[in-house]
């Protein structure tokens, strides 16, 4: 073990503009797999294949790369300075997560880990080093508990005493023997705020969580039409849910978040959804440049968009929604006829 080059590393991550800092080893996590297989075989990852086919892998961080011996967890607060919960009420706005309101994380969390990285060698020659930020089959959020920066809450997010639940996490794995931290342990009581507030009752129990109802999963991950029964949960929400961590009590410790590129772009507070609806790919691709958003591309984004005018209850979109129903897109035509059956039906009610 090598405790003063920990202390030193710890000391540097600060410094490099990290929120929280600890490290564990890759055997740390043995029930983890276990957890895996029964949310896999529940089939409550959706079509998120890809977390079945490399399960072997993210179950057992000793099996991505048998040569670590250390796994140091990095967070790093985006915590927002508004309400995310505000927009919500306001039905002919989209609702975009928090972490997509400015630059890509990932980008931004793995620079800033490739410096540590590039420290530790230093102090360390010889020895290598491998930095992942969400992409790669690691499960960051229990190997975060195992290395003392939080636990994992009834809502399956970190949270921790310090930090509240607004955090990025990254992880470094290195061959370098570090002192291990001591695993936190839960301190959610009897609280049930997160899984009272979610709009589509994704959590079957306290930390247990089907994504095929969540809304962060529905509007990202999810392909092709969302069903008819969970598409009134989705309210305004275009990408992503915020709602199960901004209630959470921790939060009123929550630190600050000291990267600029993280502060919300004043056209991605509360942007109007007749704006969003008529973008075309270039203007989708123009608009969202940087941004995590980026990825799911127009025809998904499009998608919930036109979920998000069906459910405003605003006839003043419909025409906005009517120039979708032949979009070229299966998926994003399906909504925009969803989407002016509720308009039309909310439009002959009487006021």
């Amino acid at each position: 073990m090598a405790p003063d080059l920990t202390a030193r590393l710890k000391a540097e991550a600060r410094r490099l503009g990290f929120s929280g800092v600890g490290v564990t080893v890759p055997g740390a996590i043995p029930e983890a797999a276990g957890r895996l297989e029964a949310f896999v075989a529940a089939g409550r990852h959706g079509q998120m294949t890809w977390m079945e086919e490399r399960r072997h892998w993210r179950g057992n961080p000793a099996a991505l790369w048998p040569a670590a011996r250390s796994v140091v967890m990095l967070a790093e607060a985006y915590t927002p300075a508004h309400d995310p919960l505000e927009v919500l009420e306001r039905r002919d706005r989209a609702a975009i997560s928090v972490y997509a309101q400015n630059r890509d994380y990932h980008d931004v969390v793995k620079k800033r880990l490739k410096a540590l990285g590039r420290w530790l060698l230093e102090q360390a020659p010889g020895e290598e080093i491998k930095v992942f930020v969400d992409t790669a089959p690691v499960m960051e959020k229990p190997l975060a508990q195992a290395a003392g920066l939080g636990w994992q809450g009834k809502h399956t997010n970190l949270l921790g005493r310090g930090l509240g639940n607004w955090v990025f996490l990254g992880a470094l794995f290195s061959t370098v023997r570090l002192a291990p931290d001591a695993p936190e342990t839960g301190h959610c009581g009897s609280c049930t705020a997160c899984l009272e507030i979610c709009p589509t009752d994704a959590f079957p129990a306290p930390y247990q969580l089907d994504a095929r109802r969540c809304v962060s999963y529905l509007t990202i991950e999810h392909r092709g039409p969302v069903d008819e029964e969970l598409r009134p949960g989705l309210g305004n929400r275009i990408y992503g849910c915020d709602d199960c961590l901004a209630v959470c009590p921790w939060n009123k410790f929550a630190v600050a978040a000291s990267e600029q590129k993280y502060a919300a772009r004043d056209d991605l507070l509360a942007p109007p959804l007749a704006e969003l609806a008529a973008l075309d790919d270039a203007g989708f691709r123009a608009r969202f440049s940087g941004s995590p958003i980026k990825r799911i591309g127009r025809d998904r984004f499009v998608r919930n968009v036109a979920y998000a005018i069906g459910n405003s209850g605003d006839p003043a979109l419909m025409d906005a929604v009517r120039a979708l129903v032949d979009d070229p897109d299966p998926a994003v035509a399906d909504a925009a006829r969803w989407a002016c059956a509720r308009l039309a039906k909310a439009g002959s009610r009487p006021i």
